[in-house]
């Protein structure tokens, strides 16, 4: 039965305030820094082939043809193909959609501030990174604590990700969340041990990065050598009180490497019995033109405006959630 009053908005009135506080204080922040701000599209004809994200689509005809369009499940693509063309450094505060169960963090509509800095690496994002929220937050003292993704295992699990069994992972996944005995990838049980009972227990009285992913984590990182000699990821998520809220690279720009990625990627679908998407060629193009060096993150804008108002829900910081859309 219809509700006549969904239509009044989910968040109060209040919060949208600050919302649009937020989005003020962010756009300045970027102003101050002379990072140009972009608008790309929302809508393309690549997308991405990451096994852990689904899309939304539309269709349409045009001169007889009928032509799918790929909802942006981050302005990534476009603001490299940017990049390459010569931008320089750039930011994007705006939706993008993800076809994910929709639940307390989750929904299929969000605002998504992405940013990249050329010339800089992820350790040097990290940085600028807390300098925005010190801003944000108002507070100049604001400090992220760092850990590695190998101390942040080995602290809350006694495990070592780079060296652990298959078998202990399984044990230790099964022991902690009941799945896992019959899982035979190693990065699905990572992150399903790191979700479950890391992410739960860092950034509790203060944001934290973790960085130096395992290398078949990398997604569109650089690999490089850590201190210990393991292969790491150059990139690192952003955790605060059990939410993540950002995930930075130090860009990959090598298009032969990450047309291998991308193509690992479409394996792992197969293998997964998910639907074939073609990589974007676009992007893998632009990338052979040159992407300059530079470090680049997404941040949940809508996470971290939860954070600051208290709220426990998604929806009680939107204007108007999925049962009101």
């Amino acid at each position: 039965m219809y509700d006549a009053s969904l239509w009044q908005p989910s968040a109060d009135i209040s919060i949208l305030q600050k919302r649009a506080q937020l989005l003020k204080a962010i756009r300045s922040f970027f102003d101050v820094q002379n990072v140009m701000e972009v608008d790309t599209q929302c809508l393309s004809l690549g997308s991405i082939t990451d096994p852990h994200i689904e899309v939304l689509t539309s269709k349409t005809r045009s001169q007889g043809q009928d032509i799918t369009y790929y909802l942006q499940t981050s302005p990534e693509y476009a603001m490299k193909r940017l990049l390459c063309a010569g931008s320089g450094s750039i930011y994007q505060l705006g939706k993008v959609f993800r076809a994910e169960e929709i639940g307390r963090r989750h929904s299929i509509e969000f605002t998504m501030l992405e940013w990249y800095r050329v010339g800089f690496d992820h350790w040097q994002l990290m940085d600028d990174i807390q300098s925005l929220l010190g801003v944000l937050l108002d507070d100049e003292t604001l400090t992220c604590e760092r850990l590695s993704y190998q101390v942040a295992f080995l602290r809350h699990t006694g495990l070592d990700p780079f060296s652990a069994t298959l078998l202990s992972l399984q044990e230790f996944a099964h022991e902690h969340t009941e799945y896992g005995l019959q899982e035979e990838d190693r990065d699905t049980l990572l992150e399903l041990v790191f979700s479950s009972v890391i992410e739960p227990a860092i950034g509790v009285n203060s944001p934290c990065f973790v960085h130096s992913y395992p290398a078949s984590q990398a997604a569109l990182a650089k690999i490089h050598l850590d201190e210990q000699g393991l292969q790491v990821a150059a990139r690192f998520e952003l955790y605060w009180q059990g939410m993540e809220l950002a995930n930075g690279y130090h860009e990959l720009t090598d298009a032969k490497e990450q047309t291998q990625r991308f193509e690992q990627d479409k394996l792992a679908r197969a293998d997964l019995g998910l639907v074939d998407r073609r990589f974007d060629e676009r992007l893998i193009s632009a990338l052979e033109h040159g992407l300059p060096e530079c470090a680049g993150v997404a941040l949940g804008v809508d996470r971290l405006l939860m954070l600051m108002c208290h709220k426990a829900h998604i929806t009680e910081v939107l204007p108007f959630a999925h049962t009101r859309a």
